[in-house]
């Protein structure tokens, strides 16, 4: 094979208290192209770290590559960007090679690269999922009726500068509700017992310290609630927020668009796939 196009779907990770296990695969992605060119050799970035990782763990003989990169996820905006371009390359180099990795192999790779699962793991399998560094991760499929009203401010968040604003320590109790609401979560979409979901994205783990960045957060989140969304969460890093709903998906996105005039949304539902090819 000289060439290969993956489709890698957007993700919202952290899901409120969920830091750094918890994410969804969303229904709108980009497409990573890797073709065969023995004289091109990625030699910095995200591309370079890609190919290193892939080689190393496959032993494979290194080849050269070109790659291109298109679609709908908006960089350093907490939609897992820098997954769909690491996954993207893993996969289009395995295709590349004859597939010598699984797909969980691939997953860990671009887990490592990233520094943590929550965005990769989703990502690579669809749907819901928690995930730990190392151990595969455990999903399950979002049903359809539910929408992500997603708000796009204009302005990006970078997630190196977003951790480091968190705290070294955290309050016993706010923990404590924190992880409570984290297990509703997990429980909550394992069952598809959505009703359950609300009040349970409540996160005190890092939301309230990232809010500066994104000063409009609480009252975006409160106004998708007021127009009917089950909940709200600061996706990834964010700068985006995302409002969960079973109804009027329309009306909760411009009740949230209201709130922070200068932003875009978009409307969108799980990919219950995950990582493919195009």
């Amino acid at each position: 094979m000289s060439e290969a196009t993956i489709h890698i779907p957007a993700t919202t990770a952290n899901i409120g208290p969920g830091f750094d296990c918890l994410g969804i695969a969303l229904a709108l992605g980009n497409r990573v192209r890797v073709m065969r060119n023995a004289e091109c050799a990625a030699r910095s970035g995200m591309a370079a770290e890609a190919a290193e990782k892939f080689f190393a763990a496959s032993s494979i003989e290194r080849f050269g590559f070109e790659w291109s990169i298109e679609g709908d996820v908006p960089q350093s905006r907490g939609m897992g960007s820098s997954v769909t371009v690491r996954l993207g390359l893993l996969h289009g180099l395995n295709e590349l090679a004859g597939r010598p990795l699984d797909a969980f192999r691939l997953f860990e790779l671009c887990a490592e690269l990233e520094g943590h699962p929550d965005n990769a793991a989703p990502a690579a399998f669809g749907g819901f999922a928690v995930s730990k560094q190392g151990v595969k991760p455990i999903t399950a499929p979002v049903d359809e009726a539910l929408h992500f009203a997603l708000l796009i401010p204009d302005f990006e968040v970078s997630t190196p500068e977003a951790r480091k604003i968190l705290p070294a320590t955290l309050d016993r109790k706010r923990a404590v509700e924190s992880c409570v609401n984290a297990c509703r979560i997990t429980a909550a979409f394992l069952k598809r017992d959505y009703a359950s979901l609300r009040g349970a994205f409540i996160d005190h783990l890092h939301q309230p310290h990232r809010e500066p960045l994104i000063p409009f957060l609480s009252k975006v989140i409160a106004s998708g609630e007021d127009a009917g969304a089950i909940g709200g969460w600061l996706s990834g890093s964010g700068s985006t927020i995302c409002c969960l709903t079973e109804r009027d998906p329309e009306r909760v996105a411009a009740a949230m668009l209201a709130a922070a005039p200068g932003a875009r949304t978009v409307i969108t539902r799980a990919d219950n796939t995950g990582t493919r090819l195009a």
